[in-house]
């Protein structure tokens, strides 16, 4: 195989959507949205979300219990009368009968009934009803010949949508996509896949999408064995390319060789005096094991979890000071600018030495200086976005890197940082607790600290569940506490079909809210400019506004002490491990404060007992174990909201069995590819290509 060779077998799938045949350009970016992309593989990744069995015609005498139960039917009979309406949006009804039963079927399309005659057999499918005590079968979702059943898909697909979006749309983009599919090479463990009964890759994807093309008339019954098969294979092919990249990073850190970094503890001693606190045992730790790290002669590469308000920002600041006293500087990449700028006001305060900031938005005469000081070596620790790996910056001696909300970043923004200065030591924080099974799949090259506890003085965070229908007496709460000189966040749900409605829905609530506390009330979202957003959330850090209307851009990020109050709306449509998050904005002062959950009263008791799981504990590291297994490893919802692995397709499997498998074959793969036994790499060259990924062959020779 040659080395263009798997480029031009993805050519098709790296195509946009538009070049699917019948995809214009209306369906083209409601599509995209769905698949999180633009590509024809993307729409392809996008697995259904479940599937309905119309496999076998039942008998009418059967179907009445089936409507307790809300299911989707197939039946057949003879057309016994036919009731075609005179009037626009009036139904039309078709009698059917069989030997035993009758059943009403209901058009509110008259077209879909045009050709019918009395007497003619034909099979419907569709959800079944009582109605008046007769079983009714509105608008069926099929209706052939009877002759012609096998017309009705025994096993029916059904996709994630969004507004504007309807089956039939994707229905045929996916089956223009599977048309594009070439014959891959197979990357897995032939043996492996033979012992685990999974499919081809190419297999699999047919299995999922378009199962009647795959199982035979009569022998539905072996459609659970084959969707589990495809389900596990795709899960895999995930999780082993997830691998391949940290086998590459392992493999790295295993080639380089460093210098001790030996600190002095001076500095630390008086950063440790400005901040006036006394650190928890945790904190001592974590810093003891990092220091531990950095006096190795091998580069450090550590991952810091600290839940909200642990205080990971002053472990991380004694690190960089460690390098500062070993005559080396300190990098810390924060994913937003205003992160990034907190963490400077922060540090800046508490640091000894010279500490300066580098974004995008810091242009001209500042930009100039920022970066002859990280130059010349006299900027000790250098704060910022993304934006500090970029090449017109060159750092005198970078010695260490902290990597902030480290989900948010690539393999391949990681190591461009890195690549700043020679054997880079490595420590990546985050405020997400991660479970343990997560923790191997995305960090698995990483050492782990864990900060276990709060500083001393932090009071337990009061949170309580209510209905959204008494949200008149929410206000009146907050009105109270307002009096009290408290502040308050008011975070809007994300609405995963549209961010207008998202947007729509916290304007909705501000206008309410400022008509009810004029002149109190500010408003921040996503679509905002950095510079806007960042001069209202400055406003209500100096008190200018009482409550902040949000939508989760404050998840990250914003430290304001006196907010006592966080009122989350629509909690049912978060992640637990994300309403932790938003909870851990308040609680930093020395003031009780609280949380309050407003739900629909239409959420279900699963959902309510999730909530009700956060009013009895803030242990954010159980409240992400329950979360992953609630989720099975994430949803569409959290696809946003955790940065957590892509569910798509991790989705109902077991996950720890199949990323054993993964590491095996990672862990086989760079041993023989280290020891020289392979260097063929087109096969996974086109597997990262799948999953728009980093290539860990790349990353290897970046170093």
């Amino acid at each position: 195989m040659n080395e263009t060779e798997p480029e031009d077998i993805f050519a098709p799938l790296d195509a946009a959507l538009l070049s699917l045949p019948g995809v214009g350009a209306r369906a083209a970016p409601l599509l995209a949205k769905v698949a999180g992309g633009h590509r024809v593989m993307d729409l392809l990744l996008t697995l259904p979300d479940r599937y309905i069995i119309r496999a076998h015609p039942v008998p009418l005498g059967q179907a009445a219990a089936a409507c307790l139960r809300g299911d989707i039917l197939t039946v057949i009979g003879r057309v016994t009368r036919i009731e075609r309406s005179s009037r626009p949006r009036q139904p039309s009804h078709i009698l059917l009968r069989d030997e035993n039963a009758e059943i009403d079927l209901v058009f509110f399309n008259s077209a879909f009934i045009r050709n019918l005659a009395i007497g003619q057999s034909i099979a419907v499918s569709g959800i079944v009803e009582l109605y008046h005590g007769r079983l009714t079968m509105p608008q069926p979702d099929y209706l052939v010949p009877a002759e012609r059943r096998h017309m009705i898909p025994a096993i029916e697909p059904v996709w994630p949508l969004t507004a504007g979006l309807f089956t039939s749309t994707m229905r045929r983009a996916v089956s223009a996509a599977l048309a594009t599919l070439p014959p891959f090479p197979e990357w897995l463990d032939p043996a492996m896949l033979r012992a685990q009964k999974w499919p081809h890759f190419k297999d699999a994807l047919i299995t999922l999408h378009a199962p009647d093309r795959v199982i035979k008339p009569g022998r539905e019954s072996e459609w659970p064995d084959l969707q589990r098969g495809a389900r596990e294979r795709l899960a895999c092919d995930r999780l082993f390319h997830d691998q391949l990249a940290l086998g590459a990073t392992r493999v790295r850190l295993r080639q380089q060789t460093g210098s001790a970094l030996i600190g002095t503890a001076e500095l630390q001693k008086e950063a440790l005096s400005r901040f006036g606190h006394e650190l928890t045992a945790a904190q001592q730790r974590v810093i003891g094991e990092i220091a531990a790290d950095l006096t190795q002669p091998s580069p450090m590469l550590r991952l810091l979890q600290g839940d909200v308000g642990s205080g990971k920002t002053i472990v991380a600041l004694m690190a960089m000071l460690h390098a500062v006293e070993a005559n080396m500087q300190a990098a810390m990449m924060a994913p937003t600018e205003l992160l990034a700028r907190q963490h400077f006001a922060t540090i800046s305060a508490l640091s000894p030495v010279r500490t300066v900031f580098l974004s995008g938005n810091v242009k001209g005469k500042a930009r100039r200086e920022a970066l002859a000081a990280i130059a010349d070596g006299s900027a000790c620790i250098v704060i910022g976005t993304h934006a500090l790996f970029q090449d017109g910056v060159a750092f005198a001696k970078l010695g260490l890197c902290v990597i902030d909300e480290q989900h948010r970043f690539g393999v391949t923004q990681r190591v461009k940082l890195s690549n700043k200065g020679e054997n880079v030591n490595m420590l990546v924080m985050t405020a997400t607790p991660i479970p343990r099974t997560l923790l191997l799949t995305r960090w698995g090259e990483l050492a782990v600290s864990r900060i276990d506890e709060k500083p001393k003085g932090r009071l337990p965070i009061q949170t309580s569940l209510h209905l959204l229908s008494a949200i008149s007496e929410v206000y009146q709460a907050i009105g109270r506490k307002i009096l009290e000189q408290a502040q308050i966040y008011w975070v809007c749900p994300l609405i995963e079909e549209s961010e207008k409605l998202d947007l729509a829905a916290a304007e909705a609530r501000y206008e309410s809210l400022a008509r009810f506390f004029p002149g109190k009330v500010a408003l921040v979202h996503g679509r905002q400019d950095s510079a806007t957003r960042q001069a209202i959330l400055q406003q209500f850090r100096e008190g200018q506004y009482k409550i902040l209307v949000a939508t989760t851009v404050i998840e990250v990020g914003v430290d304001v002490p006196q907010a006592s109050v966080m009122v989350i709306e629509h909690a049912e449509r978060f992640g637990l491990a994300q309403l932790h998050q938003l909870r851990g904005r308040v609680g930093r002062g020395h003031e009780r404060s609280y949380c309050l959950l407003l739900f629909d009263k239409a959420t279900s008791l699963n959902a309510q007992q999730r909530l009700a799981l956060l009013k009895q504990t803030e242990d954010g590291f159980l409240i992400a174990e329950e979360d992953h297994r609630l989720r099975g490893g994430g949803d569409i919802a959290g696809r946003r909201q955790t940065g957590l692995p892509d569910p798509r397709l991790l989705n109902g499997v077991p996950l720890e069995k199949i990323l054993e498998i993964a590491r095996q074959m990672s862990d086989a793969y760079w041993r023989e590819t280290q020891s020289g036994v392979t260097d063929d790499n087109d096969q996974y060259r086109l597997l990262t290509r799948i999953f728009n990924g980093d290539q860990p062959w790349d990353l290897l020779a970046s170093g």
